[in-house]
């Protein structure tokens, strides 16, 4: 027993020095406690409050019913733990897993197959040539987004199914997207934010609840997608257009435009500021805020849709991709956007806040909106 102690520790440890953790103190932190009080038999009296308390210094005021911020980072851990071992865990002899429903963690031995076998299955040929020709095809960081995006995909059907149902407001918000006789495009920003990885999380999410709506996509990254795919179809891109021609096309001279200093207002109404700044970034483990910008216009040549997903902070794609996945978001974002007609409009841009842990957000408000003119660049205020 004191030898599998031993073993499953020198796992954990291991696991908290890999690349998958290094960056996140914060999940570091969550799993080593977890662990040491998983090994030690405690794991059943472990309640969110304790963790929120003995992890992130909540005060003995803290009410888990009203702040999501334990849940959300005990499910970021299970996705960090499952991104180990697809990658530099490939081979552990140990499998830490963190089962839904509780916080207890478990240790596993590896399957050994019964015997050697000398010719190489059509499976492991399949997943070689598969890894083969991401590491000669693709960029690194899209390597790593789909591999997220499949990696995680039962998972993240399954929280879908459960938290993102397909309400009359998300439909509305959708429908010009997935109703046309057109191919719906997942485009991903090649060009990385000024922190986190990227927009992974904003990519699995969406993935994940179009999913859950059976609805089909081709997902591309950024560098891929050219002039005949942003015509014939229409296009979600999550990121960036820094690495688009096209697409910075369609958002050039727009009354909202994300820029490396922030949202620039074009357009400003009375009381309004020029420029939406992120705040300066401060330690991953204390709440931070930025924007997010979501903008709905015109695909090329006026055919189509596209619905433009940014910021310049991995938390704000994030935040700007909850408001188009999320019941609840969905239902705020129509409140705004409708019109005294009760209609929303077609071509929108819209301001969200976004407070945020360890790039992970936690709390996303309605800043602005201004309706998008369909003709060419330019909008009437509203």
């Amino acid at each position: 027993m004191i030898l599998e102690v031993e073993a499953s520790s020198a796992q954990i440890q291991r696991i908290l020095q890999s690349k998958a953790f290094r960056t996140s103190e914060v999940h570091r932190n969550l799993l080593n406690y977890l662990a040491e009080k998983s090994l030690s038999g405690d794991a059943e009296n472990i309640k969110e409050y304790t963790v929120g308390l003995d992890v992130f210094a909540k005060p003995s005021s803290y009410d888990p019913r009203q702040e999501s911020t334990v849940r959300m980072h005990v499910a970021r851990l299970r996705q960090k733990l499952s991104e180990y071992y697809r990658t530099e865990g490939v081979d552990d002899p140990i499998i830490v897993d963190l089962p839904k429903g509780g916080f207890r963690v478990t240790f596993e031995p590896r399957p050994v197959e019964a015997e050697p076998v000398l010719q190489i299955s059509p499976a492991t040929t399949d997943r070689r040539h598969y890894w083969y020709e991401l590491a000669l095809g693709v960029a690194l960081l899209f390597a790593i987004l789909v591999a997220l995006y499949f990696g995680n995909r039962l998972y993240q059907v399954q929280q879908a199914t459960q938290t993102s149902q397909w309400t009359d407001d998300l439909r509305q918000l959708w429908e010009p997207l997935i109703s046309a006789n057109r191919p719906l495009i997942l485009a991903v920003s090649t060009t990385r934010p000024s922190s986190g990885a990227g927009p992974a999380s904003g990519l699995v999410r969406l993935g994940a609840f179009l999913e859950s709506g059976r609805t089909k996509v081709q997902v591309l990254s950024g560098d891929q997608i050219e002039a005949p795919e942003v015509a014939m179809g229409n296009v979600v891109w999550v990121g960036s257009v820094k690495d688009n021609r096209q697409m910075q096309a369609m958002f050039a001279g727009r009354p909202l435009a994300l820029e490396a200093d922030g949202i620039h207002n074009l357009q400003p109404k009375p009381g309004e500021p020029t420029l939406i700044a992120d705040p300066p970034l401060t330690d991953p483990q204390e709440t931070e805020e930025s924007y997010a910008l979501i903008s709905r216009v015109p695909g090329l040549y006026r055919n189509g849709e596209v619905l433009y997903l940014s910021g310049n902070r991995a938390a704000s794609i994030t935040g700007g991709v909850t408001y188009f996945t999320d019941p609840t978001y969905a239902k705020m974002l129509i409140e705004k956007l409708r019109g005294p007609d009760g209609k929303i409009p077609r071509y929108y841009q819209v301001v969200l806040k976004v407070r945020s842990m360890d790039d992970m957000p936690i709390e996303v408000s309605y800043l602005m909106h201004r309706e998008v003119s369909a003709s060419a660049p330019g909008a009437s205020s509203k």
